[in-house]
């Protein structure tokens, strides 16, 4: 029950979020344990999300597997690409905990909700980009306490690492065969 009780906080933290309410932090544990325990709920969902595309495209191999839950991986990359270069850009110090760890919660939306739209209205996956984006947006005026041009710069950059990522790694794989 703890999991489903973390998901819950978490749901009612980014809420506060978006809506740019005090006292978000709250809902969240922005500790090293607060992040494992994201990291933990990403890996479950990315197996989740694994399975559920295995009823439509079949069952993938272990190697193939390893090769999906690396691309997973590449998101959160992505996010702390985005979020040191922005931090390293204005010079910010302080923990980044504070923007890692909600981060995390808004891809584990993220790859649930994609899992779900790839697979019943694959064409509409860019809206979620946009959702994405307005996300951490959000989570850079509020947790990162960034100006309107900096959460704007974080967010569309973290967004362009996570879709470009995966891509550029896959045509450049088949470069070589």
């Amino acid at each position: 029950m703890k999991t489903w009780q973390n998901l819950q906080e978490a749901f009612a933290g980014w809420w506060m979020i978006l809506r740019g309410e005090t006292g978000w932090e709250e809902h969240f544990r922005l500790t090293s344990a607060g992040l494992v325990t994201a990291l933990v709920l990403f890996y479950v969902f990315a197996f989740l999300a694994v399975v559920l595309a295995s009823f439509e495209v079949g069952v993938p191999t272990l190697v193939g597997f390893l090769d999906i839950m690396v691309v997973q991986s590449l998101w959160l990359v992505a996010l702390l690409a985005g979020l040191y270069a922005t931090r390293f850009a204005v010079r910010s110090s302080g923990s980044p905990l504070p923007i890692l760890v909600p981060g995390i919660y808004a891809l584990i939306a993220y790859l649930v909700l994609g899992s779900l739209v790839s697979l019943i209205l694959g064409p509409a996956l860019p809206l979620l980009w946009v959702g994405l984006v307005y996300f951490l947006f959000r989570l850079g005026r509020m947790a990162g306490g960034w100006t309107i041009g900096v959460s704007a710069a974080f967010a569309f950059l973290s967004v362009v690492l996570l879709v470009g990522l995966p891509m550029s790694l896959y045509m450049l794989s088949n470069v070589s065969n």
